[in-house]
């Protein structure tokens, strides 16, 4: 597996990787399609606006198996279901993330083998703090745990304007007050 920037010329394999996701898993994406005419839209995209797109590539096969996004600006939405929530979001530290993975691809661990690389944009990106981007599904319990094992906290629960609920949750990239973030072992500095 590859994890790299999205290109212009990934429009056909994203389009191909959109199109193959289940109705399942289109449910819990953002995309307003699962066509060419939306792979086109994300890779016109490209170095337009406040977003970063990576795709995970399967190396022997070029074939897109998954397509995760960072986003720096924050909807007004968010803000206000935060702050609700007692916390403040800015632009200056935070950061939405939204994953989709290829359904054969699902459950296999490769979101977690990749999970360290998504911290390390965020940290180059200068946001110490993640949040889901859309939040996640209430009725999703795998990626749920999926996000809790990779140390994101529940916010708090919000309504969708299906009328379905809806999980905001949130990684801390900065040490706990008190730790400077690195580890000792017994007898090693």
């Amino acid at each position: 597996m590859t994890l790299r920037p999205l290109t212009h010329a990934d429009t056909r394999r994203l389009a191909e990787f959109l199109g193959a996701l289940s109705p399942e898993s289109r449910r819990f994406s953002t995309f307003g399609g699962y066509d060419l005419a939306t792979a086109r839209e994300l890779c016109d995209a490209i170095a337009r606006y406040d977003k970063l797109r990576l795709v995970l590539e399967d190396v022997p096969s070029g074939r897109v198996v998954g397509l995760l996004e960072f986003s720096l600006a924050l909807t007004p939405a968010d803000i206000a279901r935060y702050q609700d929530a007692g916390l403040r979001l800015t632009e200056t530290t935070d950061c939405r993330f939204g994953p989709t993975l290829a359904d054969d691809y699902q459950g296999r661990g490769i979101g977690t083998l990749a999970f360290p690389l998504v911290t390390e944009v965020a940290r180059l990106l200068g946001r110490p703090r993640i949040i889901l981007w859309g939040g996640v599904r209430a009725d999703n319990p795998r990626a749920i745990r999926y996000y809790e094992k990779n140390g994101f906290r529940p916010v708090g629960f919000f309504t969708e304007p299906d009328g379905s609920l809806s999980l905001d949750m949130m990684l801390d990239l900065r040490p706990a007050p008190g730790r400077t973030g690195l580890s000792t072992r017994r007898g090693h500095p």
